[in-house]
């Protein structure tokens, strides 16, 4: 049988849901298919995103062959000859380019990547790669600067993901709108957050269910979480994720390991995944600990890399430990609010320029425009020397952005840098 994400693939630009940061009625991307001026793309994300369901529909919507492989299953030998068909046809009688999608492009190696160079200059092929990997390191910085586009597909919303499976159940053509099912509007809510923004989850999870669902009753809740083998605790106990979230933060902003770790037991009894907590344990060892603990940004990444390697339920326990560690430590936000005050004065200020003597000097014609000339190297006279590093007008002002606290670890760079100060003089 043929799964259900496979059957409600959408076939035109009309159909497609999400990635409305780059696609959407009269953007450059929907604009370039419809125009059939698309050249050549990059697609990068999540699975489930919609990145081979987009390349499907503009090879539809372009006039031009179209090949689809997959870097895990496809050698240079299948490429090579690939490529020769498109030359056959582009230089032939259909003068056609050939659009040829590679998914997990980032598996063939620099050898592999680089037998396309020859051909996308020429081109006779329109490419298409599509990556889970960064292409800044995964992809070779010869195909990249020949790809002029590249897109990151994010996880789909829950309200993109209701969507496609509103559709799924009352499409009479592709979907199961001739079963008539009957489904609890919560039930469809759940599936859509459970399937963590994967598109391709949460319909052959619907799928799964309706093929194996007593039709005369309804999809419910505690059918969704029997499919998912998931946990629904917060629909059951009425706690919010968002409010429990909110409270663990606010627990440990305040040092308050006892209430933030009963906040942590409700999420994770309540369903909540590794990465929901782990994000914001991640955001926290900045934002609230910051340099008063600097050490606390790599143990909580650490702590949130072995919870995702090892899993549900033991990855309660390196979660737990985060969690203690980051209320127990001294905090700061100093440098948090250092980035605000810069920022906004960058968004509402005229700063003048970079001063002349810090400018990049490794080009040819840099020291003619009198660019470094001036600079001290601090190293040369013992780690620090005195010379302006802000724009002119905040040097004369006498900006700060960075106030250190007394707390913790950053009460020793708050006496190393007043030290400096009061040796050296205001800038």
């Amino acid at each position: 049988m043929i799964p259900l994400s496979t059957r409600m693939r959408p076939s035109t630009l009309d159909e497609f849901v999400g990635q409305e940061h780059f696609i959407y009625e009269g953007s450059l991307l929907y604009n370039s298919i419809k125009n059939k001026t698309f050249d050549s793309a990059i697609f990068f994300g999540p699975s489930g995103t919609g990145k081979t369901t987009l390349a499907r529909i503009i090879a539809r919507e372009m006039d031009g062959n179209y090949t689809e492989i997959n870097a895990s299953t496809t050698g240079t030998k299948e490429l090579k000859g690939l490529i020769d068909d498109a030359k056959l046809k582009f230089y032939g009688l259909e003068n056609k380019a050939t659009y040829v999608y590679i998914d997990e492009f980032h598996r063939w190696n620099k050898l592999q990547q680089d037998s396309l160079l020859k051909a996308l200059e020429e081109g006779v092929i329109k490419f298409i790669g599509s990556t889970t990997e960064n292409p800044y390191f995964a992809i070779n910085n010869a195909i990249i600067s020949r790809v002029r586009n590249i897109y990151e597909f994010k996880r789909l919303d829950d309200s993109c993901i209701k969507k496609i499976l509103i559709r799924a159940l009352t499409d009479t053509e592709k979907g199961l709108g001739n079963l008539n099912v009957k489904y609890d509007e919560e039930a469809i809510d759940i599936l859509a957050e459970l399937s963590n923004g994967d598109a391709r989850v949460s319909l052959d999870t619907l799928g799964f269910i309706v093929d194996n669902l007593d039709l005369s009753k309804p999809i419910t809740k505690e059918i969704v979480a029997e499919a998912m083998q998931r946990k629904i605790g917060f629909y059951d106990k009425g706690d919010d994720r968002y409010n429990l979230l909110s409270a663990l933060q606010k627990s440990i902003r305040g040092s308050d390991p006892d209430a933030a770790i009963h906040y942590f037991a409700r999420l994770v009894d309540g369903g909540a995944d590794i990465q929901m907590i782990g994000r914001r344990l991640m955001v926290m060892a900045s934002e609230d600990v910051g340099m008063a603990y600097p050490s606390a940004i790599s143990i909580v990444t650490s702590c949130v890399q072995a919870a995702l390697m090892v899993g549900y339920p033991e990855a309660s326990i390196n979660l737990a430990q985060a969690v203690v560690l980051l209320a127990s430590a001294p905090k700061s936000n100093a440098s948090y609010m250092a980035f605000e005050e810069a920022l906004n004065d960058i968004r509402h200020r005229k700063i003048d320029d970079i001063p002349a003597h810090l400018k990049d000097t490794h080009y040819k014609g840099a020291k003619d425009m009198g660019l470094g000339e001036g600079y001290k190297y601090p190293h040369a006279y013992g780690g620090y020397v005195k010379q302006q590093y802000l724009p002119d007008n905040l040097f004369k002002e006498g900006k700060r952005y960075y106030r250190p606290t007394s707390n913790g670890s950053e009460a020793s760079f708050k006496k190393f840098l007043e030290g400096l100060e009061k040796i050296y003089g205001n800038n």
